[in-house]
């Protein structure tokens, strides 16, 4: 009896479907809209990036972290990203909330940008040109950081803002939220709430939404997430490396680059030296892909950073930009009578914590 009913029932149903029309019902749920993404494409970055990880550089559309402690590559990085996007039409949107900034750094790595003079003095006033910058002169919280960039698109889907756009904030950990900020408690808890709240639940939803067809533009959201040691939980366990403002970024993104180690910076000094002078001029560092939703290829390797950007870990690359800068180099130092060092600090260990520090 159970069998017959259920034929019976599948019957119907088959006849029930025969007559429905799934496109018109799509059209007036309005879920006919265009579900077909863009073919991706890539920021690229240096030769020697691509080298050692395997990857083009940094892809459109998505949400992208650089991470590791201090002084280990990020920037470099991101003014890798930042001189290709200029290269390619797409305009950089810098959002420097650590107030590590350098514009001579900038010009170094290749940024292009108008070097504004007090028309008395001569002297540098201003800077201008193919890029949008904003820092905490303006920006003071979470909060103004995630309004920033969604009246940035906004003004991109009004016609107001012509450009696909590529923002790079430096960096996540370095500016609180508006509680913290109301109450002069800088409240871990709360500041990853509003990276949850503000990102994960808005910004970052907005930014990968521009992989569609349907969208005119095509915006990226690249970051420099600070981060510190946590203490192994066991006397058997490793200690790990956490992410400054929780990890409602590292969820959200398709992308992660980590340079350097856990526990230390993960990086030697290489350093001209001459009668007491000294000019630091790369850095070897440790960089690995921890996570790439992209076409999944995860590698690690050795890389060398330089003001001037990366290149191989390799003797004839470091020889040939020792040759290229030496002039530069003798007349910091005096003469080119100078002594070629490399300073280990691999070993020198970082604080490890039990909770997020302040």
């Amino acid at each position: 009896m159970a069998k017959v009913k259920r034929s019976l029932q599948k019957a119907v149903s088959d006849e029930v479907r025969k007559k429905f029309d799934l496109v018109s019902f799509k059209e007036k749920k309005g879920l006919k809209q265009n579900i077909k993404f863009k073919d991706q494409e890539w920021l690229p970055l240096s030769k020697a990036f691509q080298d050692v990880t395997s990857i083009p550089g940094i892809p459109t559309g998505h949400i992208v972290l650089l991470r590791g402690h201090s002084d280990s590559g990020k920037t470099t990085a991101l003014l890798e990203a930042a001189v290709s996007a200029q290269k390619r039409g797409v305009l950089p949107v810098f959002i420097i909330t650590e107030m590590k900034w350098n514009w001579e750094h900038a010009k170094q790595m290749g940024l292009e940008f108008d070097e504004i003079l007090d028309t008395k003095t001569g002297e540098v006033v201003n800077y201008g040109g193919e890029f949008i910058y904003i820092d905490r002169e303006s920006i003071h919280t979470i909060e103004d950081v995630a309004s920033f960039i969604l009246d940035l698109i906004d003004e991109q889907k009004k016609g107001s803002l012509p450009y696909d756009l590529l923002f790079l904030w430096d960096s996540i950990g370095s500016v609180p939220c508006e509680m913290s900020i109301k109450s002069n408690k800088n409240n871990n808890e709360w500041n990853a709430g509003a990276m949850s709240t503000q990102f994960g639940n808005n910004v970052n939803q907005r930014i990968t939404l521009s992989r569609k067809e349907s969208s005119a533009f095509t915006n990226t959201l690249v970051c420099i997430n600070k981060v510190w040691t946590a203490k192994a939980e066991s006397p058997m366990g490793k200690p790990k490396l956490m992410n400054k403002g929780g990890f409602a970024m590292w969820f959200d993104s398709t992308f992660v680059v980590t340079f350097g180690n856990i526990s230390n910076a993960g990086t030697s000094k290489i350093k001209a030296i001459k009668d007491g002078k000294q000019v630091e001029f790369a850095k070897r560092v440790n960089l690995q892909i921890d996570k790439n939703h992209i076409n999944g290829i995860t590698t690690r390797g050795r890389i060398i950073m330089t003001p001037h950007g990366f290149i191989n870990d390799d003797d004839t690359e470091l020889k040939n930009y020792k040759k290229e800068n030496t002039k530069s180099w003798e007349k910091i130092l005096g003469g080119g009578d100078f002594q070629i060092v490399e300073e280990d600090h691999e070993n020198n260990d970082i604080t490890s914590y039990t909770d997020e520090p302040q």
